[in-house]
């Protein structure tokens, strides 16, 4: 018995030892299906590693560009939310952006801070009040976690600009056919 708890003991430790799935600056997501569906990545930074300052407030503050691959069939738009879990007050919303035409397969950095961009973009309000990307602001203390998650929608919305996550994530329900996140810290 001892020898057999030893085996799957130096099985499990040998498997999670292994080279890194994601090497590379992406994640990816499983689909419905169970087949990777859905790759988000950023050349900005890698999934888990710091965010640099001009995406955050203490710089530029200006949004990261983010692209992605392995696009589920049956997707009519895009969609993402940027947020921050580790926030005082609960999970920080930082970006808010949907219709994002299928076609496109990434959005370039520093997108405008306005309600309508790229011919029909819509972008929704932040927890600073304010449309469009809002950068990591963390007080001082260990770095936080921002989540990009991107959404494949199986229809192409005509909801109006200045949605919050909340609404957003309510009228996504039941079209979402695949997601995916990237993760950034920052800390001060």
């Amino acid at each position: 018995m001892l020898k057999r708890l030893l085996t799957i003991l130096l099985i499990t430790v040998s498997i999670g030892c292994g080279p890194a799935q994601n090497s590379e600056r992406e994640t990816k997501t499983t689909g419905k299906d169970g087949n990777m569906a859905l790759v988000i990545k950023s050349d900005a930074f890698e999934h888990g590693e710091m965010l640099p300052k001009k995406y955050t407030c203490d710089d530029v503050d200006m949004s990261p560009d983010l692209k992605w691959a392995s696009i589920p069939e049956g997707t009519n738009s895009w969609a993402i939310i940027c947020d921050d879990p580790d926030a005082p007050a609960g999970t920080w919303v930082h970006w808010v952006i949907y219709k994002i035409p299928a076609e496109l397969t990434s959005l370039p950095a520093n997108i405008p801070n306005e309600e309508e961009v790229m011919d029909g973009i819509r972008q929704g309000k932040n927890d600073f009040g304010k449309y469009g990307y809002g950068g990591p602001c963390p007080p001082p203390g260990d770095p936080h976690r921002y989540f990009f998650k991107l959404y494949a929608l199986d229809t192409m919305p005509d909801w109006e600009t200045g949605l919050i996550k909340a609404e957003l994530l309510e009228k996504m329900e039941g079209h979402i056919i695949a997601e995916a996140e990237l993760m950034g810290k920052y800390g001060r």
